[in-house]
């Protein structure tokens, strides 16, 4: 499992622009663009939608993928670490069968070596997507849904499986771990959880 090493800092594409905290996808939300996805033979966009949605990276880290930090041996891996450009820290996370399937075939379709950039920009200056161009691409995914614009953006991604976590197993930890925060708190509030929620947590918990 290699670990991708990063040299610059992560700066959001909007970063000093007034953004509210976007809305996770729901199960039935994320099969609409997955299905969507696959009868339009949308190669690339489908392996990009669900590499986004297990890894729970940030769009900046998520971009700089190569393929050597998913596929080893022209096989792909269940589990990849990346080190984080805004802590630098590691993080870890797994790439489920559905998901390696998706990615297999994109880097097949492209034609991909194991130094390359997983998710190339078609603009020559780029040598992979840039964030502003992977938030293009998921307005057009919530559009095409049906779904209200304005309330997801790319953070809709990393948010997603991490919250459909917590709602299954309410431990906040595990979400920490998996989404590479340093203070539960960052977590606690990252995930939107509210007063009633951790109430009903802690009338769960006799000591």
């Amino acid at each position: 499992m290699s670990v991708l090493h990063r040299s610059q800092p992560c700066q959001p594409w909007n970063k000093g622009k007034l953004v509210g905290q976007k809305a996770p996808l729901k199960l039935k939300d994320i099969w609409a663009i997955r299905v969507r996805l696959q009868l339009r033979k949308k190669v690339r966009d489908l392996a990009l939608f669900n590499l986004a949605i297990d890894s729970k990276l940030r769009a900046c880290d998520l971009v700089r993928l190569r393929v050597s930090d998913v596929s080893h041996g022209g096989q792909m891996a269940s589990r990849a670490m990346v080190m984080q450009q805004k802590t630098g820290r590691p993080v870890q996370f797994e790439i489920t069968a559905m998901t390696r399937e998706a990615v297999q075939t994109w880097i097949q379709k492209a034609d991909l070596n194991p130094s390359d950039f997983l998710f190339t920009s078609r603009i020559a200056a780029s040598p992979h997507l840039s964030t502003r161009q992977y938030a293009r691409i998921v307005h057009r995914w919530v559009e095409d849904a049906g779904l209200e614009t304005g309330s997801y953006g790319t953070h809709t991604m990393r948010r997603t499986k991490a919250s459909l976590i917590y709602r299954r197993t309410r431990t906040l930890r595990a979400v920490q771990l998996l989404l590479g925060h340093t203070k539960l708190e960052s977590t606690v509030r990252y995930l939107g959880i509210e007063v009633d929620d951790a109430l009903e947590i802690a009338e769960q918990t006799d000591v």
